[in-house]
């Protein structure tokens, strides 16, 4: 069974872009950058928000020069399928994207399941939808030894997750991911405050020694 996945390079006090709207801090350097290339290869799809989606679009055209990384994660990023959330966008201009108009989250939930690979969900505002309804299965958190002091979190306000770690890496850099995940071993209702019981997805990992959430 396939899994969602949200990733996201954040500060230590967990902005991904500051006050300013700057991530220039968050820049990978050559090591977290091949991570993030591993961590993003075996995905399938990518769910994204428009400002997300109008970002990364860059990839489809980027000139990544002679940069082995940088091509390797505009390959990736070309061969994935992509799903972009809007009301407000025309139209899409990279290959292999839809537009949709509504992000459902049993739909997504649905559509997770019956994809042959991993899907990402992109972006802190579309990743808040999923976190608050239960369907992401996993979360790879990159964070940088940097405090910005407030911004764009790279998690909802509100919303509790029992949260297990599986592993963590340094890089040279001095960035730092850990991976956490929800603890649970069984498809259990989570209650959040101030809010109905939502669903709290769980399977068995089947890649690099990790268990299920």
């Amino acid at each position: 069974m396939s899994r969602l996945v949200y990733g996201a390079i954040a500060s230590l006090d967990g902005y991904v872009v500051d006050a300013e709207g700057s991530f220039e801090w968050a820049a990978p350097d050559p090591d977290l950058h091949e991570a993030v290339n591993e961590a993003e290869r075996p995905l399938g799809t990518y769910l994204y928000g428009r400002r997300m989606y109008e970002v990364l679009s860059a990839w489809e055209t980027i000139d990544a020069g002679d940069d082995p990384v940088i091509r390797d994660y505009a390959q990736i990023w070309r061969d994935a399928d992509k799903i972009v959330y809007s009301t407000t966008l025309d139209r899409v201009t990279t290959a292999r994207t839809r537009l949709e108009r509504r992000f459902d989250p049993g739909e997504v939930r649905r559509l997770v399941d019956a994809a042959e690979r991993d899907v990402s969900v992109g972006g802190p505002t579309l990743a808040a939808h999923a976190l608050r309804a239960g369907i992401v299965d996993q979360l790879h958190l990159y964070l940088h030894p940097v405090v910005v002091g407030g911004g764009t979190p790279a998690l909802p306000g509100g919303v509790r997750l029992d949260l297990r770690l599986r592993s963590e890496r340094r890089f040279a850099g001095g960035a730092r991911r850990g991976p956490p995940r929800p603890a649970a071993a069984v498809r259990a209702p989570v209650r959040r405050r101030g809010g109905a019981p939502g669903l709290r997805r769980t399977s068995p990992d089947r890649r690099s020694g990790l268990t299920g959430r």
